[in-house]
């Protein structure tokens, strides 16, 4: 399919993803169909947090986005058209779309193994695609399991564990492999109410499930914790929704079960902690002394770190992290160019 052809059908798809966020599409009742089933499979899924992964995506499908974004990579005249398997994650809502928009729009033949949590969304909007433009029908393949037999290319997300056995499985086709990744912030200790408001965004939104949330807070030492529960009390209504607060119970009675301290405001437990990683509705936070062997430090442990919230109170120059830096609030607003693990996808499809 010429690029041109290309680009112009998932721009007309991100105008249908916003006439159905706007009620103007004509297509209401397969969308709402479509959203109360994910839900129904998933309940983490709300439709709330569905809303929320259509708007980032929108934003991606503008048609000057897309060709600025392409033009960064060769567009050869006799490309080899590769077959490309993607295994894909569902810890958030359409977390898989921009290994599909990658992919296809590389010019390359998608076969995906969908992640139970999320087998309803993206075949969705794929059938509008396809609806868009039918050629798109030959290019993309929806499957229960993935063979390396065929496959030129793959690319695969899941837990540590997993990753290992994708390494082993996958190991004589060129490959990308992601592994466990979270968010971290660090805060200077001058923020105001409406920085920690962000921050919350950040800790929250998909009930913190995402691997660009914010699971671990780095502290100058002797923090005062009150400003940040208190410019975090908006989110409190995450705490109705029921395995949310059943996490949040859970993982609070282990903690004290073990003798640890925690701070919490009846939403969030916060525990000072080395690890990065949290269990849901924790934050784990730990103090430092000085910025610059902060950053030293995090640079060591690159590999576990997703993105890096900050403030405009930290002005400190972020070493190898500093591609991965974001502002409070925006850790779940990627841009096209923010590629999981900080891999560059395209480049790497077409290296191929």
């Amino acid at each position: 399919m010429q690029l041109d052809r290309a680009i112009n059908s998932f721009h007309l798809l991100g105008e249908e993803i916003g006439n159905f966020l706007y009620g103007k599409t004509a297509n209401r009742e397969k969308w709402e169909k479509a959203l109360l089933l994910t839900e129904q499979e998933n309940p983490w899924f709300t439709k709330e947090n569905i809303i929320s992964a259509l708007n980032g995506i929108t934003p991606w499908l503008e048609k000057d986005k897309l060709n600025a974004w392409l033009a960064q990579y060769p567009q050869p005249d006799n490309k080899k058209v590769l077959t490309v398997g993607v295994v894909m994650a569902g810890n958030i809502p359409l977390v898989g779309f921009h290994d599909f928009l990658c992919v296809l729009l590389s010019g390359n033949i998608l076969h995906a193994k969908l992640s139970h949590s999320d087998k309803t969304l993206l075949p969705f909007l794929a059938k509008i695609l396809i609806g868009i433009e039918p050629e798109w029908e030959n290019q993309i393949h929806f499957a229960d399991k993935l063979s390396s037999t065929g496959l030129n290319a793959i690319i695969a997300t899941g837990s540590n564990n997993t990753a290992r056995h994708f390494e082993y499985y996958f190991r004589d086709i060129p490959h990308i492999i992601r592994k466990n990744r979270n968010g971290v912030a660090i805060l200077a200790g001058l923020e105001i109410t409406h920085d920690l408001s962000m921050l919350g965004e950040d800790i929250f939104s998909y009930y913190g499930l995402g691997c660009r949330n914010v699971s671990k807070l780095f502290v100058p030492k002797g923090y005062d914790f009150k400003l940040f529960f208190e410019s975090i009390e908006k989110y409190k209504d995450v705490i109705n929704h029921n395995k949310y607060h059943s996490n949040y119970v859970y993982n609070r009675t282990i903690y004290l079960m073990d003798g640890k301290k925690i701070t919490d405001n009846g939403f969030l437990a916060v525990i000072n902690s080395p690890h990065v990683a949290s269990p849901i509705a924790v934050l784990n936070f730990e103090e430092y002394d000085n910025l610059e062997v902060l950053v030293k430090e995090l640079n060591s442990i690159k590999e576990e770190i997703q993105c890096v919230a900050t403030s405009n109170s930290v002005n400190k120059n972020l070493g190898n992290l500093a591609p991965l830096k974001v502002e409070l609030g925006e850790t779940q607003s990627p841009l096209l160019t923010d590629y999981a693990d900080g891999v560059d996808i395209m480049r790497f499809l077409s290296e191929q």
